[in-house]
């Protein structure tokens, strides 16, 4: 519950001034792709000042997403295996379960199966 509320405490002022700075900044601005020729570039982008700046968000967002999932590579690679080799010991349990069920009736004895 904490931590929800530190979420919203933290996360709504970033909102309002990332909005803030989305109204104020409603200009044009060049963004310039060719460092050779300043005065006359090849490649630009005229585009308002939040398109650039929720862009380099999202590009945030994704790099950091990535950075995160590669770190956990090795803690889901630990998860699938040890996801594997419990349903290995769980099939072995039941074959066991299969044969011991299968010898008591073999012999006649009636034997109770924890299930």
């Amino acid at each position: 519950m904490l931590r929800r509320a530190l979420k919203y405490l933290l996360a709504v002022p970033v909102a309002i001034i990332l909005i803030t700075l989305a109204v104020i900044n409603r200009h044009g601005v060049p963004l310039v792709l060719d460092p050779f020729r300043p005065d006359e570039p090849v490649l630009s982008l005229v585009l308002p000042f939040y398109v650039y700046l929720f862009g380099m968000l999202l590009i945030g967002i994704g790099i950091g997403g990535a950075a995160v999932w590669t770190a956990q590579a090795r803690w889901r690679r630990a998860a699938r295996r040890r996801a594997a080799e419990a349903q290995r010991w769980q099939a072995e349990a039941s074959r066991l379960a299969r044969e011991r069920e299968s010898q008591a009736l073999a012999g006649g004895q009636l034997v109770a199966v924890n299930r």
